[in-house]
This record gives C-alpha cells, sequence and structure tokens, in this order.
C-alpha cells in the first residue's frame, strides 16, 4: 500500500544534464517526493514498471512529434497529475497546455522551491504557473491590480502588516526562501502592472489600496 503522505514523480526531459540537475535539486529540495522516474523519452515513461505515478514533470519541448494535448490527456486517463516545463513560453501555448488539463507550468529558470510547490500543488489537484509566465499571461491586464493567488494574498497581508518574513513563512507552514520567492512574484506583478512597491511601506499602502489588508489606525 502507498503512503499518501508520499508523492511519487516521475520527470521527463531529453536534456540529460538537466534531467539529472533536476533530479538532484527535488531530492535535496523535498522529503516527501519520492523520484521514481526520471526518463528522456515519452515511451520510456509509458513502459517504465513504476507508471502511474502521482505527479509528472513533463517537457514541453520533447521533439517527438507527438502533441501535447494527447500526452495530456493520456496522462489525465491514468490518473496522473501534470506539471509542464518548458525553457520559453508563449502565452498562447501556456493558455493552450492548461486548457488541454495541464495542471502547471514552469520557466526552466525556476528555484527548486517553486518547482516543488508545483508538484506538490499538482498532487492535491491545484493549479501552479511560474511567475513569469503568470506575467506573461496577464500582460493584458495593466491599469488594474494585478492578479495574485491566494497564497501571494496572504503572503502580502502578513508582511504588509508588519510581519518580519521569518514569521510570515512561519505562520503559513512554508520556507524562509519559498517566503520571499512570493514576496519577489508579487513585487514583480505590480511592477508589470505599473506599480512600484519596493519598500515595505509602498508594498503595505498598495495591499490597503487593494483590499487585501484592512485599513487599521
Amino acid at each position: 500500500m502507498t503512503d499518501p503522505s508520499r508523492i511519487s514523480l516521475a520527470v521527463v526531459d531529453d536534456h540529460k544534464m538537466l534531467l539529472g540537475a533536476l533530479t538532484e535539486w527535488i531530492r535535496n529540495a523535498a522529503g516527501d517526493i519520492d523520484m521514481v522516474a526520471a526518463v528522456t523519452t515519452w515511451p520510456e515513461l509509458l513502459t517504465h514498471p513504476q507508471f502511474p505515478v502521482d505527479v509528472v514533470l513533463l517537457d514541453l519541448d520533447l521533439k517527438d512529434n507527438i502533441p501535447i494535448s494527447l500526452k495530456l490527456s493520456t496522462l489525465k486517463t491514468t490518473g496522473v497529475a501534470t506539471v509542464l516545463m518548458s525553457t520559453y513560453s508563449e502565452p498562447n501555448v501556456v493558455r493552450e497546455a492548461l486548457a488541454a488539463g495541464a495542471l502547471g507550468y514552469l520557466v526552466k529558470s525556476e528555484e527548486a522551491s517553486m518547482i516543488v510547490q508545483a508538484i506538490r500543488n499538482a498532487s492535491r489537484g491545484e493549479s501552479f504557473i511560474s511567475a513569469e509566465l503568470d506575467l506573461a499571461l496577464n500582460a493584458g491586464d495593466i491599469g488594474g491590480a494585478p492578479k495574485l493567488s491566494a497564497q501571494e494574498r496572504r503572503v502580502m497581508a502578513l508582511y504588509g502588516g508588519g510581519e518580519p518574513v521569518k514569521t510570515v513563512a512561519y505562520e503559513l507552514g512554508i520556507s524562509e526562501e519559498t517566503a520571499k520567492s512570493y514576496l519577489k512574484r508579487i513585487r514583480e506583478k505590480y511592477r508589470v502592472a505599473g506599480f512600484d512597491v519596493g519598500t515595505k511601506v509602498a508594498l503595505r499602502k498598495r495591499a490597503i489600496q487593494d483590499g487585501i489588508l484592512l485599513q487599521t489606525d
């Protein structure tokens, strides 16, 4: 019987060096994720003795001419959650992939903590998009407040409310590094939307204006 608190993961990437680095990264960054397969081709994944797994981290740019929609529907049918990785990202490609059933989308330059977060989210059936892609997808929304995820809103509320990063991390049950990554993403989203929240005071002011934090005397 499998342990429900553990996540079985397979990684598919045709760059062997990156595959090795990713495997190492994830093993060191997350004790709850079991790396059961690291393969370079789609057929290798499907014929792996431990397939199906909980989550597959799949390179979008595998040079095999198999449509990504077909891969996603195959994985969905077998009950596997998919997080896609790519070196580049056209917003249209991202939208299509998410519409086809991918639960997450990451740029390969993401930090290990973000990759781990995406895998955990996918195992719970929740979606996760990397900050860079989120900005690309929401680039058309300039002028208003940027779209923040529920967790980003929590980070902004706690940090804007005066808590140090360490406390924010503790309150949300995440590492200090992850809390810092969230803050970086929040600031970047606001920057793209035309607002500078570089200082804690500016961030607090913005959080109140956008209804994330209640005005207190």
